[in-house]
């Protein structure tokens, strides 16, 4: 009997990261970026790889934030909210790790 697995919820502490078995790489038959998992391609738009390349594991969630809010000169709050929604989407896919 196995345990059912228990959902990670993203927090501004967390420290995100890519797990071993994901890869960014470019594709230049595209002209694109991918997201490569086992039997899964995802192609991201510009600020999902803008995300996607601060889950570092060093960086939290409030800190990837911040760098996106200024690098968009956007509000916080409002990149906040995309930021965690994603980060949670993509967690919950088990293609990043908190």
């Amino acid at each position: 009997m196995s345990t059912p697995r228990t959902r990670a919820i993203v927090s501004q502490d967390a420290r995100p990261t890519l797990p071993h078995h994901i890869r960014i790489q470019f594709d230049p038959v595209r002209q694109a970026w991918a997201v490569l998992s086992p039997e899964r391609v995802f192609w991201p738009n510009d600020v999902s790889l803008d995300i996607l390349r601060l889950c570092d594991g060093r960086s939290t969630v409030a800190a990837i934030t911040d760098r996106l809010a200024a690098e968009y000169d956007a509000d916080a709050k409002d990149v906040a909210a995309d930021v965690h929604d994603f980060l949670q989407e993509w967690t919950d896919k088990l293609l990043v790790k908190l």
